[in-house]
């Protein structure tokens, strides 16, 4: 019984592309080309995923040679040239009634790059609502043809689903690198649709996309999906009493059977309650009959599937290039080498991030660039021209909008998420990052997390803000609400880390280790209680594994600039607004009273002087300055080696910055935030009182 509908030109009459890819495919570039600059990118309602959506630019004369028809030399390309032309097999006549349509009439979307449609991430649960929902009129669908098999787990899904698509076979020149040839011809018989080979950063094959796309396209053929019998069963029971949808009923089906709540609610709004509580019934009838969750069943009979497809359409010879790509994979998640990879990639980033980027580039723009000339510059500009000595602390005070907001956004935290963003890109285009989430995986099932949540954590040691951003990637919000809390509870940030471990050398190596078990004790042991409390369950790990290759600068330098590109647009706003909110509250005598009250518990309980009481309260708009402060005590001889290390570890777990704040805002909203902010305040003082009262106890000595 198949209800479900085919929409050319979309359920709202809208003439819609959807990209459809794994992450780190090409597929930005692709949506690039097709919409050129006119671009807007915006949260998906309901969710904190970004979706781009632009108008198909390029029109062109269908016997006039498009950019990307031909690539300048084709004998550099004759074999992916006899590639392209195996591919059409299958093609509709060019001159396809859709060319009679503007293409920028054309609406095209590049959803979020996914692993799989079975949704357990926000991002893969708002492509699959894009998918069902939105009724895109054409799909083209990016794949690695380096990781055919990856992408061939959603091209069956996207069959599966009687989506009728286009497949891109991106990345062919680095296929072709490492000995890699795909029998396009016979890859496209066995789908039923039309596969283009591109290299996509050059513009080859393109224009082909572009055209296929264009023209009227059929279903895909079924592919078949050998699922274990109780499967079988349930999805035969379940088609008749679905609604219909715009997706296949077996393809809904196999979702309701993983227990997608999104799906449920979708459900709940179409059938009546009879319907939902047999609906009900056999999905839980067919989950008890696995031990495994019924995602990690279903996803492995479509990877069984893809695999015997990829076996019939890829040929490999082996290269250099790919004995040692291999062999540096199999390193990288080696039992005992994995961890060695780890600890170099960490000690890079910490060198390249925290020493270059939080200690030259920051001297350089903070101390020469900004502190010698800029602010200097602005402050007598405003001087002169302002008679107001209101608006004058306002602007270029202690607590101005350009002595502090500008010079911390721009000269201080700028350098650090650019070299950041610099290092992550290499990791990311590289392939390491799910090679590290796989070595990590063991260590973070004690705290209720998975191998995944090594990203964002790694990430904290740059920034905690961008961290904080990346928790989007967690399956779950469970995971999601775990990981934010731990970033904005004990992981430092590099430039924060720079200071503490100055000021802690000066005291002795077993202060260090003891300052780094208190912390990295308390995050395991606040994210397995946390495990324990909040709702929800973990997700399962599933992850593709790409091959390690050589990162490109061009695509480094495009990832770094857009990210940079967020970071001007959307954090540097959160410091004027923080600054300007100190501003209001220094002049109303808040800060002061907030000292007054806070000394007792900084005195008596922590056992810290009376002037740490302003360094924790810098702490708030930047957790380095608080350090920055403690630091300037201890050189001073204010601290002593018990209040060096209380304070420590106080500020290391102390509440999270201001930018931090307001990032948890914006991800999770104010209650979460707040409530994250009114734990962990009063938790790190308490840890902190313990570590004071009992080294005190011990007669104050420091191992």
């Amino acid at each position: 019984m198949h209800n479900h509908r085919k929409a050319e030109s979309g359920a709202t009459g809208r003439r819609t592309i959807a990209l459809v890819g794994n992450p780190n495919v090409g597929k930005s570039v692709v949506f690039g080309y097709l919409t050129g600059r006119y671009v807007n990118v915006s949260n998906y309602p309901g969710t904190t995923v970004e979706v781009a959506r632009g108008r198909l630019t390029g029109e062109r004369n269908p016997r006039q040679r498009g950019p990307g028809r031909r690539h300048p030399s084709r004998s550099t390309h004759q074999e992916h040239q006899r590639g392209r032309g195996r591919s059409r097999g299958t093609e509709t006549p060019a001159h396809s009634h859709t060319h009679r349509h503007r293409q920028g009439d054309w609406e095209v979307i590049d959803t979020p790059g996914v692993n799989n449609l079975i949704p357990s991430s926000e991002d893969e649960v708002v492509t699959r609502n894009i998918l069902m929902n939105e009724t895109p009129s054409r799909i083209i669908q990016v794949a690695d043809a380096k990781n055919i098999r990856r992408g061939l787990l959603l091209s069956l899904q996207l069959s599966e689903m009687g989506l009728p698509y286009t497949l891109c076979l991106n990345m062919t020149d680095e296929a072709r690198d490492r000995g890699i040839q795909i029998d396009t011809a016979a890859l496209s018989k066995a789908l039923g649709v039309k596969v283009v080979d591109t290299i996509a950063t050059q513009k080859v094959g393109l224009d082909e996309v572009k055209r296929l796309t264009m023209d009227r396209t059929k279903r895909p053929h079924p592919i078949p999906v050998d699922y274990p019998a109780p499967i079988r069963k349930a999805v035969q029971e379940l088609e008749p009493l679905l609604p219909e949808s715009q997706l296949s009923p077996q393809a809904v089906a196999l979702m309701l059977l993983t227990a997608d709540e999104t799906l449920l609610d979708w459900l709940s709004t179409r059938v009546d309650g009879t319907t939902l509580q047999v609906i009900h019934s056999i999905r839980d009838r067919t989950r008890r009959a696995f031990s495994r969750s019924m995602n990690v069943e279903i996803t492995q009979a479509r990877m069984r599937a893809a695999s015997r497809l990829m076996d019939q359409v890829l040929q490999q010879r082996e290269t250099r290039l790919t004995s040692l790509a291999q062999s540096l994979s199999r390193a990288a998640v080696h039992p005992v080498g994995g961890f060695a990879f780890v600890a170099a990639v960490l000690a890079g980033m910490y060198y390249f991030v925290g020493v270059f980027g939080a200690g030259i580039l920051v001297d350089w723009l903070e101390e020469g660039l900004f502190g010698g000339y800029i602010i200097p510059g602005l402050t007598r500009l405003v001087e002169t021209v302002l008679p107001w000595q209101l608006l004058r602390d306002l602007l270029v005070g202690e607590f101005g909008l350009l002595s502090m907001a500008l010079s911390y956004s721009v000269a201080i935290v700028l350098p650090i998420v650019g070299t950041f963003f610099i290092a992550f890109g290499i990791l990311e285009d590289s392939g390491y990052l799910p090679r590290l989430s796989v070595m990590m995986n063991r260590v973070f099932k004690v705290m209720g997390l998975n191998g995944k949540a090594v990203l964002p954590m790694v990430l904290g040691l740059g920034c905690d803000t961008m961290a904080t951003m990346t928790t989007r990637i967690l399956d779950s919000r469970k995971e999601r609400l775990i990981v934010t809390l731990l970033l904005a509870l004990g992981v430092p940030c590099s430039a924060q880390l720079g200071v503490i471990l100055a000021m802690i050398q000066g005291i002795s190596l077993g202060a260090a280790v003891l300052w780094f078990g208190i912390v990295l004790g308390t995050i395991f042991l606040v994210g397995y209680l946390s495990a324990k409390v909040l709702p929800g369950r973990s997700s399962d790990f599933l992850l593709e594994m790409p091959p390690l290759r050589r990162p490109l600068v061009g695509n480094i330098v495009i990832k770094t600039m857009a990210r940079l590109e967020w970071y001007l647009r959307e954090a540097v706003p959160l410091f004027f607004l923080g600054t300007l909110l100190l501003f209001v509250m220094d002049r109303l005598a808040i800060l002061a009273w907030i000292e007054a009250a806070t000394s007792p518990v900084i005195q008596s309980f922590l056992g810290l002087p009376r002037e740490a009481t302003a360094a924790f309260i810098m702490g708030f708009l930047r957790r380095d300055y608080g350090a920055a402060g403690l630091f300037l005590l201890a050189r001073e001889g204010q601290l002593d080696p018990i209040q060096i290390l209380v304070s420590l570890v106080v500020i290391t777990l102390f509440m999270p910055c201001i930018a931090n704040l307001f990032m948890i805002i914006k991800e999770q909203g104010w209650k979460v935030a707040l409530g994250m902010t009114a734990f962990i305040l009063p938790f790190a003082i308490v840890i902190g009182g313990a570590v004071n009262w009992s080294l005190r106890l011990l007669n104050g000595v420091l191992p």
